[in-house]
């Protein structure tokens, strides 16, 4: 069965940091570009970050500001967003994409208040 499982949300307070994980199985994960999206409350879904088939290369949205970072592990077929230093304003449903696939993951809750 083709899936993602993300895991790691949770209630963080501002300034804290959360680790953010994204299990993949059933397609061949070195051979999709890999993404982390999320949905705030009342938004549209947006890009946080991106990162090419062998992990050479990482993209990052404008908001991001040098906050998180995107990993990804092959050889256990996850991908990663470590977040630091988060705002009130980073509180959304986060959501793991597989690019070439087309294949979107459940999503984890990120809150972040005092």
């Amino acid at each position: 069965q083709v899936r993602l499982v993300e895991s790691g949300g949770g209630l963080v307070e501002p300034g804290g940091s959360l680790s953010l994980s994204c299990k993949a199985s059933g397609f061949t994960f070195s051979s999709s570009y890999m993404s982390w999206y999320r949905r705030g409350p009342g938004k549209e879904r947006e890009l946080v970050a991106g990162i090419t088939k062998q992990g050479f290369s990482r993209t990052y949205a404008d908001f991001v500001n040098g906050r998180f970072i995107i990993d990804r592990d092959n050889s256990q077929n996850t991908v990663s967003l470590q977040m630091n230093e988060l705002q009130p304003e980073d509180t959304a449903e986060y959501f793991c994409h597989a690019d070439d696939m087309e294949i979107w993951g459940q999503g984890t809750q990120v809150t972040v208040s005092p």
